[in-house]
Order: C-alpha cells, then sequence, then structure tokens
C-alpha cells in the first residue's frame, strides 16, 4: 500500500432539537473525523467523545494524534489494541482503517465480512427526556414508527412519562432508557410500571456498578446494558443481570472489537441492541452492519441532526439503509 497520510478533523453538527437524557442536554453533535489516505484513495471514520467515561474532543484528537507515526507507517487494525484503549479514538482509526481496506481491494466492508446483501434494518427513534406532557407531544408527532426509545431517568415523574408515551403510541414497541438514573429503591416500582404499559425492554436502570441487585430481583421487562458494558471482556460478568447488551462502537473501539463483541454475547446468550451515540451517518455506517444480526437497532443519531454530512444513510419511515461507498464502507 503506498504511503499514508492522517488528518483528523472536529465537525459540529447542529441539532433539530434539544437532546436530553438523565445525565443532561445539548443542542449540538460533536464528533472526531479520523482520515487515512494513500495512493489518492481515503477512508474515513467517525467517534463521538463522551464525558461519561472520562472523554474530550482534545483527548480524543491528541490520542489518535499520539499514533500518527505508527498509521502513517502502515499500522493495521491488528495492531490498534495495542496502540489505543478501547474507546472513541481507536473507532475512528479502526473505522477509516476498514474503509480504506475495502476500497483499496475493490470491495464494500460488508462483503469483508462475508455480508453478500445487507438489508436496511427497523431502527428506533429516540424521545427526548421532558415533561410528561412534551414527551406526550413528541411522541404523538412519531406514533407510526415501530420502535421509540423513550428517554426517562428523570428526579420524579418517569411513570408518568411512560404511561404518556405509551398513550400517544399504543403500537410501537417500547425501549426505556433510564441512561442509570433509577436507584436501587425505586426501580421496583418502575419496572412495574413499565410492564403494565407492555415495554419490550428497560436500558440501564441502575448506575453502572450498582447494578448488582438486577441478579437477585424480578425482572417482569427484560433488561439491557449500556452504560455497565463497554467491550466483550465485560459480558461474562453481566449474566444473570442483564438479558440484552448494547454494542456501541465508541465504546468497544470499533468494528473490529465490535465484531468480538457480538460473538461472545451470542456465546453467552445475550440478546444485543446496535447502538450509537448522537452523531451523523458517517457514524452510524458500521453499526449497520452489525446491525445486520442484532434484536435491536436503534441507530437514528442522524434523524436528530438539523443536517447530516452528504451521501447520509436513507431513512425511510422505520427503516435504516445500508450505507452506500461514498460515506464509507
Amino acid at each position: 500500500m503506498p504511503m499514508r497520510r492522517l488528518s483528523v478533523t472536529v465537525d459540529r453538527f447542529p441539532l433539530a432539537r434539544r437532546f436530553t437524557i438523565a445525565r443532561g442536554s445539548k443542542t449540538e453533535a460533536v464528533v472526531v473525523t479520523c482520515t487515512i489516505e494513500a495512493g489518492g484513495i481515503r477512508g474515513r471514520g467517525e467517534c463521538v467523545p463522551y464525558a461519561r467515561y472520562g472523554e474530550s474532543v482534545e483527548t480524543v484528537c491528541a490520542a489518535i494524534e499520539g499514533v500518527r507515526e505508527e498509521l502513517e507507517a502502515g499500522s493495521d487494525r491488528g495492531a490498534l489494541p495495542s496502540l489505543l484503549p478501547a474507546g472513541a479514538a481507536r473507532n475512528a482509526v479502526d473505522c477509516a482503517l476498514w474503509d480504506l481496506e475495502a476500497k483499496f481491494a475493490g470491495s464494500s466492508v460488508a462483503r469483508l465480512l462475508g455480508i453478500e446483501s445487507p438489508h436496511a434494518i427497523d431502527t428506533a427513534f429516540t424521545i427526548s427526556l421532558d415533561t410528561a406532557e412534551e414527551m406526550h407531544k413528541a411522541a404523538a408527532a412519531v406514533a407510526g414508527r415501530t420502535v421509540l426509545k423513550v428517554k426517562v431517568g428523570g428526579p420524579e415523574g418517569d411513570a408518568e412519562r411512560m404511561r404518556a408515551v405509551r398513550a400517544a403510541a399504543p403500537a410501537a414497541r417500547l425501549i426505556i432508557d433510564a441512561n442509570e438514573g433509577w436507584r436501587p429503591e425505586t426501580i421496583r416500582d418502575q419496572m412495574l410500571v413499565a410492564a403494565s404499559i407492555g415495554a419490550f425492554v428497560v436500558e440501564q436502570p441502575l448506575p453502572a456498578g450498582q447494578d448488582e441487585m438486577l441478579g437477585r430481583m424480578p425482572r417482569p421487562v427484560p433488561v439491557c446494558a449500556d452504560e455497565s458494558v463497554h467491550g466483550s471482556d465485560d459480558l461474562a460478568a453481566l449474566v444473570g443481570r442483564y438479558d440484552y447488551v448494547n454494542l456501541k462502537l465508541d465504546k468497544t473501539g470499533g468494528l473490529t472489537e465490535g465484531l468480538r463483541f457480538l460473538a461472545e454475547a451470542r456465546r453467552l446468550g445475550f440478546g444485543v441492541m446496535a447502538g450509537c451515540m448522537v452523531g451523523s451517518s458517517l457514524g452510524m455506517a458500521p453499526a449497520v452492519l452489525l446491525a445486520q444480526d442484532a434484536e435491536l437497532c436503534d441507530l437514528d443519531g442522524p434523524l436528530l441532526l438539523a443536517e447530516d454530512r452528504p451521501h447520509g444513510l436513507t431513512y425511510e419511515g422505520s427503516t435504516v439503509g445500508v450505507p452506500g461507498a461514498a460515506l464509507w464502507g
């Protein structure tokens, strides 16, 4: 392969409306884009630095710049775990290398993975945390979607929020996402409310590290781990506590580890949700391939933006399409 050239940029995408979860709000998506060019061919990857995991735009950019010499000298995906820890920086680099590899091969990442005919996937659409009244309005506006992810975890009023969304969208499958916002003393009551409205799954109800009780209590609704799981090495400890695990490439450190995560989750009997941070279609594209083999897909990040990247993923109704080569892969 010809000599490589690395570039790292920070891109900002205003959101169509304020996005709120239990930990706070945002009005824009700030992403780091890694581009590796060789012989006139470029591969790109995107990541979202996440403060919850000790990341910032500055630290992620510095981490990628810190391995510039190795990447420009030709280090491949197999070398990345020794160069970068799992997380956002490795994700951007790993996905850029997949993109570059596929383009040099005159192929696609899907074909490199043995996926001959990838297809559009049903994705959840997120209802941001707000008052019950506002969440009812938001859900009513998208009630025709097949799956809604409902953000809860406020200091009070979650029962009313859940009931309001169900009243507005009686036919949708509901994922109730507390983002670590519930507490041991209230979780049983909250889970019963989730069960009473027919929720399909409850995501990360308790803070990571305080979720042992999930293995000792009845779970009237299946429970999905998010903040409690990052890479494949975390999965074994969650057996008996969770029924599903949320696979996010910004946590695993890219598609390469994402594939290992998926295989290990299957071995241990977990259902899998292919999830995302709030970013552009470039960040979602690799996860669309993992979602081909997942029970749940939550890749609605670009739908939350005021404007996506050029050549973005195609969303039709509740489905997200397969990425084209002009975007990634």
